[in-house]
């Protein structure tokens, strides 16, 4: 894509900013974010950053697509302020299509999740049924539905992307989300410093570990194709948290232990197992994981042995 006015929500922060720096090496891009999360330090000099939350008024929508992913975007958040969050992650969401609808915008591409498959150790595919034990996901899950209506009332292209494990290492606008970072760049931190990572449970529970750049490959090229629906992104491998923490210390030369605790989360809301089936994205648009897990973990660790 190149030559586009693009509006990136949440844009300062772990995938928002990784999205707007490369889409902004060639494109007009604007990234908003309320800050609650985001760092604006996060992105280049080549994006117009612009401290603002979803719920304002006149917001900059006069774009040719817009790139959704401000949200509250985990359990916990989500669960702190279940109010706060079903306003930005619904509200939020329904504000800023609506906006950029009215101001001529006919491309959106929107972040939903894997967790509303529950936990699955197959693949799982589109048309699988879903569900919302949490309300991160039944805000997600609304999202899915408002984003039927634009696209069926208002003839948008609404493309949600329903993103599985997204990872990067703490060099990559992580760090200072402490507890909300993903899994993969805090047991990098914690064994690289010679501290064990914390395991609920046993550590068989599993995830499929999809790396940031592919992720960001995949918002262009849904953007580029006008995609309309739903998409799952991920990698359709699963490994167990022991054996991430396993390469981990193979690729730091370590030999850190994790520490087994209580699971916080209750039972019956835990995802333990997830595993995409990405057939409909790659048969739409050509794309396909480009770096497996071992690479990115290279990368991720790199921060610490280089």
């Amino acid at each position: 894509m190149e030559q586009a006015r693009i509006l990136v929500t949440g844009g300062a922060g772990f995938i928002g900013s990784n999205i707007a720096n490369e889409l902004a090496k060639r494109n007009d891009v604007i990234a908003i974010d309320d800050c609650y999360l985001g760092h604006p330090e996060n992105l280049t000099d080549d994006v117009e950053f612009s401290e603002r939350s979803v719920l304002d008024n006149d917001l900059p929508t006069n774009v040719d697509v817009v790139i959704h992913l401000a949200a509250l975007s985990s359990y916990g958040m989500h669960e702190d302020n279940s109010t706060q969050g079903t306003r930005v992650n619904v509200e939020g969401f329904v504000n800023v299509v609506e906006q950029a609808q009215q101001d001529g915008c006919e491309t959106v591409v929107y972040a939903s999740t894997s967790s509303i498959y529950g936990s699955q150790t197959e693949p799982s595919s589109e048309n699988m049924e879903v569900m919302a034990s949490t309300a991160y996901e039944a805000s997600k899950l609304a999202r899915e539905r408002y984003a039927e209506y634009f696209s069926t009332h208002h003839n948008i292209s609404m493309c949600g992307l329903r993103l599985f494990s997204v990872y990067q290492g703490y060099d990559g606008a992580e760090e200072h989300k402490d507890e909300y970072a993903n899994v993969i760049a805090q047991f990098a931190d914690n064994i690289a410093r010679g501290h064990p990572p914390e395991l609920y449970d046993d550590g068989t529970q599993t995830r499929d570990f999809i790396y940031i750049r592919d992720v960001v490959r995949a918002f262009e090229m849904a953007a580029k194709h006008e995609l309309d629906g739903i998409y799952n992104i991920g990698t359709g491998r699963r490994v167990s948290f022991n054996e991430l923490v396993k390469m981990l210390n193979e690729e730091l030369g370590t030999d850190i232990k994790p520490e087994y605790v209580e699971n916080p989360i209750p039972d019956d809301i835990y995802i333990r197992d997830t595993c995409a089936d990405s057939t409909k994205f790659t048969n739409a648009t050509g794309w396909n994981p480009e770096i497996p897990l071992e690479t990115g973990l290279k990368r991720v660790c790199s921060a610490y042995t280089e």
